[in-house]
């Protein structure tokens, strides 16, 4: 057992951040993340503000043998950001994001969030795929693959990456690029955080906007068949420039909806014509597509995700969008307990399925759906009934799936399993191993979607 107090002192010494015990006033309110099903107490907290001070917590850790445990934006559904006992890396005081209009990159410190991020990009009418929740941090989504709604342009946010400013488990400082250290750079393209700190992420942007079509159409629930219908006839054939997610979720006051959410990230004209269709369909009971500025696109489905909500969710990508998957959709939400849960399918085409399943970590390139269940809720008391029903849901949808899994969504049962961290990373499980064994031979980051050295 470590003697926190030395390790805490110990630390200190060698650090410009803040260095929180227990008995600190700042400590509770740090180790909560976004997710309020996860209640851990680490014994230090490292709130660090630069690459120094990550590289001091990786050494102090391995020093005083504390388990390791990374928060950027504390978002992760399972609650990897935050561990029993250990040391828990802050990287919320470093969300710096620097823009080089000229060059068309973009570098984001480790705990910035895609609000961040938009907010720099956007003052140039730049940007890259990142998320479809700006509370969301910029490494974690990006780690694990990172789709969002520039995914069909662009590809996902790891195909955007063009290198990382890296902490390995033996407290190193190295550049993962294409040509440095290729094979880390490879693997922290889906790998997620098996492989070390990441302190400043570097990405190729684009012209988006700043001005773009965007918004949601929602549907009664009555409408739900032929609504999820239309969606997958839509999703057929969209231009690279039109991300669509579809799903049935619930309104403001606990409506049932069946919606269509979508971003349109070419010229206004066009994205007018390519959204026309899903404004036409049928008679809508709300209508909120039309030009808006991206970052705004981006922020649509916060008010969905408030911090502290309690989270379960679980997902698979779906061998296809057939009746009877839309069908098992619908009688699964008929019985959802929570107001606030949604089931939601996510649609991939485009230039994020053009990049060869081995030529980044992230293996998922087939066009088609992600089924996404989100159960949330707020009431402690209502936890059981809820999981529950994520679990029902996703055993009713098991012989509609596929074999992948996105990782980003992997639940904390789940993080664990053999078979559901190798359904993430398909046929990059092998060479992810060798990867891991080469910097992190002893497993010091395994607080994640964790590839056993």
């Amino acid at each position: 057992m470590a003697d926190i107090k030395a390790a805490a002192d110990a630390l200190r010494g060698n650090f410009s951040g803040d260095v929180l015990v227990a008995a600190d006033p700042a400590f509770d309110a740090c180790r909560r993340v976004h997710n309020g099903m996860i209640d851990r107490r680490p014994a230090l907290i490292a709130r660090c503000r630069g690459v120094g001070d990550v590289q001091a917590a990786v050494r102090l850790a391995r020093d005083h043998q504390l388990e390791i445990a990374v928060r950027g934006g504390g978002h992760n559904v399972a609650g990897n950001a935050v561990c029993d006992g250990g040391l828990m890396i802050d990287l919320a005081g470093m969300r710096g994001v620097h823009v080089d209009p000229a060059a068309r990159r973009a570098r984001a410190q480790g705990g910035a969030t895609w609000a961040d991020y938009n907010r720099e990009t956007q003052l140039f009418g730049l940007a890259s795929t990142g998320g479809v929740v700006s509370t969301t941090g910029v490494a974690g989504l990006t780690l694990g693959g990172g789709l969002g709604h520039l995914m069909g342009k662009h590809g996902m946010a790891v195909d955007c990456l063009r290198g990382a400013t890296m902490v390995t488990a033996s407290g190193d400082v190295v550049r993962a690029g294409a040509d440095e250290h290729p094979d880390l750079f490879w693997a922290i393209r889906g790998g997620g955080g098996n492989f070390g700190v990441a302190a400043w992420l570097d990405f190729e942007v684009a012209p988006v906007g700043p001005v773009v079509t965007g918004g949601l159409v929602a549907h009664p629930f009555a409408a739900a068949r032929d609504v999820l219908r239309f969606y997958r006839d839509l999703t057929a054939n969209l231009p690279d420039e039109l991300i669509a997610f579809g799903g049935l979720l619930h309104g403001p006051d606990g409506t049932r909806l069946a919606a269509i959410a979508v971003c349109h990230c070419g010229d206004l004209e066009s994205g007018r014509a390519a959204t026309d269709p899903v404004k036409r369909f049928g008679s809508p009971a709300m209508d909120a597509i039309g030009p808006m500025p991206y970052s705004v696109v981006n922020t649509l489905f916060d008010p969905g995700f408030p911090r502290g909500a309690l989270n379960y969710w679980k997902s698979n990508f779906l061998a296809a969008l057939t009746d009877q998957a839309i069908d098992g959709i619908i009688a699964q939400f008929e019985s959802c307990p929570s107001p606030m849960s949604a089931l939601l399918l996510e649609h991939f085409h485009g230039a994020a399925t053009r990049v060869a399943p081995t030529a980044t970590a992230f293996p998922h390139r087939s066009v088609g759906y992600n089924c996404l269940i989100i159960s949330e809720w707020m009431d402690p008391a209502a936890t059981d009934v809820n999981v529950k029903w994520a679990r029902d849901t996703y055993t009713a949808m098991s012989p509609h799936f596929a074999s992948g899994r996105y990782a980003n969504y992997l639940n904390a049962d789940e993080v664990g399993q053999a078979d559901a961290v190798s359904a993430a990373f398909g046929p990059n499980a092998a060479r992810l191993r060798e990867v891991k064994r080469k910097y992190d031979p002893d497993n010091v980051f395994h607080l994640n979607q964790n590839i056993r050295p």
